[in-house]
């Protein structure tokens, strides 16, 4: 029997989701041994016009030559996986959607002319069917291996949406949503606007181990709700702008968090 035949794309993103293929170490000679990996040029193989059983897709679209290549990935993958934020929501590079991208170009370059981009960048789902997403910024080997196994066994993979701040209390970790002051750099701080009710589990609470609030990276948690967690930042201090940053910074194509980002910046205006 034919082993499976694997493709690992990159459009805009920082690689990191790749790393995670190859954090995996001696691991990955073992998958190595169980499926063809025919394209991964970040681990030195290229042939990505190679028809595949599964194609894991790093990064957004950002060009139209973007556009072009996503759309033959997908007619030559059987199935397609978007791997990380980017891929999945867009990402950081999203949020020159919030902003007038010609402006951008002419600020950041001197000859922008020569700068072929779209004006917006956008998730895979925009443009073609994607199959399975694996949430993170970035993913993490664990996710890789148990995605892989599941689709090899010919199972339907599985993973957790359950709530981040379940995953704090289970490493009793102090809620930065709660704590009033703490110490960072001798200067004393309040509540910071954490994302935790509202995200994916799956990082091992990472950035609340260290005292820092959630950013939100695994995307949303099953049932999230965006404007209740505003209303607790409200109450805490924070102004309309600031919550609506913090919402829209890895994940800005989700539309429960659009719709509240607009609706606190409505409300400033009228405030103002």
């Amino acid at each position: 029997m034919d082993k499976p035949k694997i493709a690992i794309h990159k459009f805009a993103s920082c690689d990191g989701c790749q790393l995670a293929f190859l954090n995996m170490g001696p691991e990955l000679l073992e998958l190595a041994a169980m499926v063809n990996i025919v394209h991964f040029v970040e681990a030195g193989m290229v042939a990505p016009q190679e028809e595949v059983d599964i194609a894991f897709i790093e990064g957004s679209i950002s060009t139209e030559e973007d556009i072009e290549r996503i759309k033959f990935i997908r007619k030559i993958s059987r199935q397609v996986i978007s791997l990380g934020a980017c891929a999945s929501s867009g990402g950081l590079q999203a949020l020159r959607n919030l902003a007038d991208g010609d402006q951008w170009l002419r600020e950041l370059y001197p000859e922008p002319q020569y700068i072929q981009s779209l004006k917006s960048t956008h998730p895979l789902k925009k443009y073609i069917k994607v199959d399975f997403e694996v949430w993170g910024c970035p993913v993490n080997t664990g996710q890789i291996k148990q995605l892989i196994s599941s689709l090899l066994l010919g199972a339907k993979p599985q993973q957790t949406r359950d709530r981040l701040c379940l995953e704090c209390k289970r490493q009793q970790r102090v809620c930065t949503l709660v704590v009033k002051h703490r110490v960072v750099k001798q200067q004393e701080t309040g509540q910071q606007a954490c994302l935790g009710p509202i995200t994916a589990a799956g990082c091992g609470a990472l950035c609340p181990s260290v005292g820092r609030a959630c950013y939100g990276c695994y995307g949303l948690a099953d049932n999230p709700q965006p404007h209740a967690l505003s209303v607790r930042l409200e109450g805490l201090g924070f102004i309309g702008r600031e919550i609506a940053q913090k919402l829209l910074m890895i994940h800005s194509y989700e539309e429960s968090l659009q719709k509240e980002a607009q609706q606190l910046s409505a409300k400033q205006r009228d405030v103002l």
